[in-house]
């Protein structure tokens, strides 16, 4: 799997949030977020022609 970077603009709030959850289970917030993707649904009908998913 070839890993790639995302910036993302979030709250003070959120991301204060987020770091307090990644530090009790001793994860980093990179974890949580992939495991919180990993929850969503998967999509089979994309209608949108610009969007590429893969791994």
């Amino acid at each position: 799997m070839k890993s790639k970077s995302l910036k993302i603009r979030i709250s003070e709030r959120r991301l204060h949030k987020l770091q307090l959850y990644a530090v009790n289970p001793d994860k980093t917030m990179t974890q949580v977020i992939e495991e919180l993707i990993d929850t969503l649904p998967n999509i089979t009908n994309v209608h949108s022609s610009s969007t590429n998913i893969s791994d």
